[in-house]
């Protein structure tokens, strides 16, 4: 969502000691959406060195980057781990099919991850800005509330935001339009950071999540073997990448 977002410590493997979930933006129906998926929470922390300077990195949190030379995607969750799950996963499979670059901030607390939560528009952690300074194109994974399956695609790329929401109609997915609050459209917006000014981002709602996993468990644990990933889970990212072809 736009209006809280969290940050990262390098490493280049992805797994996830066992993480509390944290925020989520809320997304329950179109109409509670409006209400509810927009309203602002109040982060913690003002900017990633704020946080840095209380959270220790590979106890509470954990940056990943990997940065292939001459990309010109990005797949990112700057609210990963058990922030909002499973953003991390999402993007790092994503980016890996094809190549993309990935950076992932990923929550480690047992509990209490919403802590690490930095607003998108305020999401400054330094290695992030660096790697999409260097792309073209972004797209920005996140998690909102609600118990239908849908996914709201917002920023600037509209022409991009086009083609990822044509794919995954194709597919069977459910998308709209996002309400007010979590568009991803404000400049400042980590989606937006890159090369061009303008990025992708996904914000997909806990019904849409639990069906990317056996049995709809979200946990860190479970979520972090690729074996219990569903076929929507496999469907869903390749959608996404095939509206990536040719860029």
């Amino acid at each position: 969502m736009n209006r809280a977002l969290p940050v990262l410590g390098l490493v280049l493997a992805l797994p996830l000691a066992a993480c509390g979930t944290a925020g989520e933006h809320r997304s329950a129906s179109p109409v509670a959406a409006q209400r509810t998926v927009a309203a602002e929470r109040a982060d913690k922390y003002r900017d990633y060195a704020h946080l840095a300077r209380h959270e220790k990195e590979g106890r509470d949190y954990r940056r990943v980057l990997r940065s292939p030379r001459n990309a010109r995607v990005a797949h990112i969750a700057v609210h990963g781990g058990g922030i909002e799950p499973p953003t991390t996963q999402l993007a790092d499979h994503a980016a890996a099919r094809r190549g993309d670059a990935h950076y992932s901030f990923v929550g480690l607390k047992k509990r209490g991850n919403s802590a690490l939560h930095l607003t998108s528009t305020r999401f400054d952690e330094p290695k992030a800005l660096k790697l999409l300074r260097g792309v073209r194109y972004t797209v920005s994974w996140h998690a909102a509330k609600g118990d239908r399956a849908v996914t709201y695609v917002g920023g600037r790329d509209t022409a991009l935001a086009r083609k990822v929401t044509a794919a995954l109609r194709a597919k069977g997915f459910a998308v709209a339009t996002p309400p007010d609050g979590i568009e991803g459209t404000h400049p400042k917006n980590i989606a937006n950071r890159n090369a061009r000014g303008k990025g992708l981002q996904l914000e997909i709602s806990t019904a849409q999540r639990k069906r990317f996993f056996r049995g709809g468990r979200l946990d860190a644990a479970w979520i972090s073997n690729p074996r219990n990933r569903t076929r929507a889970f496999q469907d869903y990212v390749k959608a996404v990448d095939s509206a990536l072809a040719g860029l």
